[in-house]
């Protein structure tokens, strides 16, 4: 017999996050039956015109990870032992930015000059911002019960093999801004997560990794396959393994709003909610 004050009882023990990843669950089974478990999801999905080189991602992507880390490096090293530590990444942080901004304003240039209709061919419009805005909300809705999940197969996994005491190491600036209360050092932690990182791993890794791949395939399975690979290699451009699986499946799910939006401004913003979402997780557990 229903019992009402069980359920009543259960129905308090639920968080904000058991409601959100309910409400994605909703969202994601609208989605699911709609495109018939995803099958025909992308199959109007047709290869942004462009002229890109196949080697054309590897500039920025070179000097993200080449000459960016290079400085920082080098900066760390000649204020060793004259800054505290929340000094040296507040310094390592200004360092991501206008590297950063520099590697953006590559991208850009790059775009500009091999995609048909420039920047708007690229995915950057901005008669479409409003509209990405609002909708960037209900696909991160879909896809974090997803992302949750991943991260609780990781979890088990890790235990099974390591042990009941394993732990996903959290992120280093999501650390930092838990650990370090000092307001220029979270002014560029936020900086770089919320605006630099979405900003420039997007256009990189969603506008021209992506379509690169893209390119060489033709309908909704080739769209699928470009964004798994590029979704891969954003996984494995960050330095934490036990991170890979979750950043995968957020990864597909930016790569799906650009290839259904023709937008990059989707994927940014989805980028930027999920980072301002962790980073809000992070103070509050603080």
């Amino acid at each position: 017999m229903f019992n009402i004050d069980r359920s009543t009882e259960f129905v308090r023990t639920l968080t904000a996050e058991h409601w959100i990843c309910l409400a994605g669950l909703i969202v994601l089974a609208y989605w699911l039956l709609k495109t018939s478990l995803g099958a025909k999801a992308l199959a109007d999905s047709m290869p942004r015109r462009n002229n890109m080189p196949v080697y054309l991602p590897l500039i920025p992507l070179f000097i993200w990870f080449g000459p960016v880390p290079m400085v920082v490096l080098v900066a760390r090293a000649m204020t060793q032992d004259r800054l505290s530590d929340w000094q040296t990444a507040f310094l390592q942080n200004c360092v991501f930015i206008v590297g950063g901004a520099a590697t953006t304003a590559v991208i850009l240039l790059l775009a500009r000059a091999h995609f048909a209709r420039r920047l708007r061919g690229f995915g950057l419009d901005i008669r479409t911002v409003a509209a990405d805005f609002l909708c960037a909300l209900v696909n991160l809705l879909a896809v974090w019960p997803l992302i949750m999940a991943a991260i609780v197969v990781t979890m088990l996994l890790g235990q099974s093999i390591w042990g009941q005491e394993y732990q996903m190491q959290q992120h280093q600036e999501l650390e930092l801004i838990a650990e370090n209360p000092e307001l220029p050092l979270r002014i560029t932690i936020v900086v770089v997560a919320v605006i630099m990182a979405p900003l420039l791993e997007e256009l990189l890794f969603r506008g021209l990794v992506q379509t690169a791949i893209r390119s060489f395939f033709v309908g909704g399975n080739g769209a699928w396959l470009a964004i798994a690979a590029s979704s891969g290699l954003f996984a494995l451009m960050h330095a934490n393994a036990g991170h890979w699986p979750a950043l995968f499946v957020l990864s597909v799910g930016l790569g799906y709003t650009y290839e259904k939006s023709g937008s990059l401004f989707r994927p940014i913003f989805i980028h930027s909610f999920f980072n301002t979402a962790s980073i809000a997780a992070a103070l509050s557990q603080s």
